[in-house]
């Protein structure tokens, strides 16, 4: 009897230990991974993959449950060779989208993609209407991920069953020692009592009251390191303004309605004459029966335009409200020009953009496939420091601006990776006022 008690009391040790150290593990291996996997997704994948919507490539959510791990292990860095090596699935896949070669990854091992694949298959959730979703991944200024929280909750709920189970087991055996013995056994303890009994247990309460803790404190750390950050905000416009139809199906450069990007700190937002240059003639009467659309008409209505006299009224105008999407804090300071002229090709590098794709991307993610506008990317610190520390503009030699800090800066050896970083990129001033 007593060496079943010791066997108990060893397994009840090893469960609160395991228990812990998986909870631990689960609340910062998973959300690293997925942290990493957001990073790299970003830079490598997005020129011509979604998570839930279909671009040069198929969307990507629930690839791990259409194709096998072992495949996309090999898949994701170098399609081109499985295809040349006749692998009838890397073959089929190939003809599904149109022929179209994959970029090879030579760089991305298996720890990287297995990254890549976490964070797809945790996903990134978007907000409608006036909701806030909190950036998902701690590299990109979010914080515990959803998968940490659920992998927490499951080790609990499967501890507790466990114990539960092993309690009952050992309950069975000493009535049955007990019955062999010839001893008397007394009458099963009420429920009520058995949970005051377990609650008494020094053991069970220190175990239970640790799960408490973490899961707390996850929640906590969470919720602290999201406030104020937006990722996936996307607000109600007064007018539904499709990037995906005008930037996307009719190709529009973003430059010929934010014509302040590429030449000011803002990209400004673009006044109603400029739709007009297309709208007193583009409207849309096909799509409603021969009426104008009511978007359009809104346009009009804001100008005080009557479509039949083709004459603006002033006294009829009245502002559109439109509603700020991308909002820095007071104290930040970013600089449009100086990003998207100065550093586009060190920018399109480092993200893998497309020559064909605006550098603007880069920020606010594929704007052409987005039939309403929401914020991609954090916008954290964090995030812009990671970006700072991973942009390599050793080709912006020839710049006048990076010639002269480069001259100043004479130990910089000749073809050493140079970073914003290395050149003030990380001071306080450059950002905040």
């Amino acid at each position: 009897m007593r060496d079943i008690s010791m066997i108990l009391k060893s397994v009840w040790k090893s469960l609160f230990v395991f228990s812990a150290i998986s909870i631990i593990a689960v609340s910062t291996v998973s959300a690293q991974d997925a942290a990493e996997g957001r990073t790299l997704f970003k830079a490598k994948c997005t020129a011509c993959h979604a998570l839930d919507a279909k671009m040069v490539g198929p969307a990507l959510t629930g690839v791990s449950d259409r194709h096998s791990e072992e495949f996309l292990l090999k898949w994701i860095p170098n399609s081109q060779a499985m295809i040349a090596a006749g692998n009838p699935e890397a073959v089929k896949l190939f003809n599904e989208n149109g022929k179209v070669a994959m970029t090879s990854f030579p760089e991305l091992d298996e720890e990287k993609v297995k990254s890549i694949l976490a964070y797809i298959k945790e996903g990134e959730p978007k907000a409608k209407g006036d909701a806030t979703v909190a950036a998902s991944s701690a590299a990109n200024g979010g914080g515990t991920s959803g998968l940490s929280i659920a992998g927490i909750v499951a080790i609990v709920v499967v501890a507790i069953v466990i114990l539960v189970i092993l309690g009952r087991a050992s309950k069975l055996l000493e009535r049955l020692i007990l019955q062999k013995q010839g001893i008397e056994i007394e009458e099963d303890v009420p429920l009520k009592v058995g949970v005051r009994k377990m609650f008494k247990n020094k053991k069970f309460v220190m175990f239970f009251i640790l799960c408490l803790i973490i899961a707390l404190g996850s929640w906590g750390w969470m919720g602290m390191w999201n406030t104020g950050v937006h990722t996936g905000y996307q607000p109600v416009q007064p007018i539904k303004f499709s990037h995906e139809l005008h930037a996307g199906t009719n190709q529009i450069d973003c430059q010929y309605c934010h014509n302040g990007a590429f030449k000011s700190k803002n990209a400004t937002i673009p006044s109603l004459n400029v739709c007009m240059n297309c709208h007193k003639a583009v409207q849309a009467r096909d799509n409603y029966e021969g009426e104008i659309s009511p978007e359009i008409k809104k346009i009009y209505n804001a100008l005080g335009y009557d479509p039949e006299t083709q004459k603006y009224d002033k006294s009829k105008e009245k502002p559109m409200e439109w509603v700020r999407v991308h909002n820095l804090p007071d104290f930040a300071y970013f600089n449009h020009s100086q990003h998207v002229v100065v550093a586009e090709d060190a920018i399109r590098k480092a993200k893998g953009l497309q020559p064909t794709e605006p550098v603007c991307f880069a920020c606010h993610g594929p704007v052409n496939t987005m039939e309403e506008i929401y914020q991609y990317s954090p916008l954290t610190m964090k995030w812009c420091i990671n970006c700072h520390k991973e942009t390599d503009i050793s080709g912006q030699k020839n710049n006048a601006f990076y010639a002269k800090v480069i001259e100043a800066h004479e130990k910089i050896k000749k073809g050493e990776k140079i970073t914003p970083a290395l050149l003030g990129g990380l001071e306080c001033g450059k950002c905040h006022y």
